[in-house]
């Protein structure tokens, strides 16, 4: 399955394979020269393709769960102040997603989108811990009515194009797409201070499947 914000991309990717491939057949007599030209193009619509394949999930259950946004590697896991949504200490996880993950981004909670920012920003490498202040991105908050979670897709050296369907006041299904990040880069989530995490800096995440945390409905345990 192809992600929806992919159609264009893909489909021009596939009308320049095409020509490009005609006009080598037609145009070049050296046929070594023609058959590494086609493989070339043919390669590079594979690699788009596959950058914008959106393989369905089966979302888990469960009270408290927040799931992870994205496909990725848990690259932190820490304590931090939040003034900007939860005003509090926080709970905070950062996903890295390679060139090579799925990056089509999902609700990590249901509920209702209450806060949501967009910031222009630069380009570093998003496994830079700077990347989270610096770079272009959006926030998109999410209250269920028991909690909240501030989630920021955040762009990255190469990935130049954040996708965001969301707007204030739409609902939130948990595991539901909501957008994406083209090229490889990172997605944050800020969770109240008595979330007991589930992952740690390393581990591998499927996005919409993976659970990361557990918010215990009356407190509980907070991250070590």
């Amino acid at each position: 399955m192809i992600a929806r914000y992919g159609y264009a991309t893909v489909g021009t990717a596939l009308g320049a394979t095409i020509v490009g491939s005609a006009l080598v057949w037609l145009a070049v007599d050296w046929k070594p020269l023609q058959t590494g030209t086609m493989l070339l193009l043919f390669c590079a619509f594979a690699l788009t393709l596959n950058f914008f394949r959106d393989p369905e999930r089966v979302t888990p259950k469960g009270e408290g769960f927040v799931l992870a946004p994205a496909d990725g590697k848990v690259v932190q896991v820490e304590k931090v102040r939040d003034e900007e949504y939860h005003k509090e200490e926080v709970v905070q996880v950062a996903i890295f997603m390679s060139p090579l993950d799925v990056h089509v981004n999902r609700f990590p909670i249901g509920g209702k989108v209450d806060y949501y920012r967009y910031i222009p920003g630069e380009y570093l490498v998003a496994f830079d811990h700077k990347s989270s202040l610096r770079n272009e991105r959006t926030h998109i908050g999410v209250d269920n009515g028991k909690f909240k979670v501030l989630f920021k897709q955040i762009a990255g050296l190469v990935a130049r194009r954040i996708v965001a369907d969301v707007y204030e006041g739409m609902p939130a299904v948990a595991g539901e797409r909501f957008g994406m990040i083209r090229f490889g880069s990172r997605v944050d989530m800020l969770m109240p201070p008595h979330a007991d995490v589930l992952v740690r800096p390393g581990d591998r995440t499927v996005g919409g499947e993976t659970v990361v945390a557990i918010v215990p409905q009356s407190g509980g345990p907070k991250v070590a």
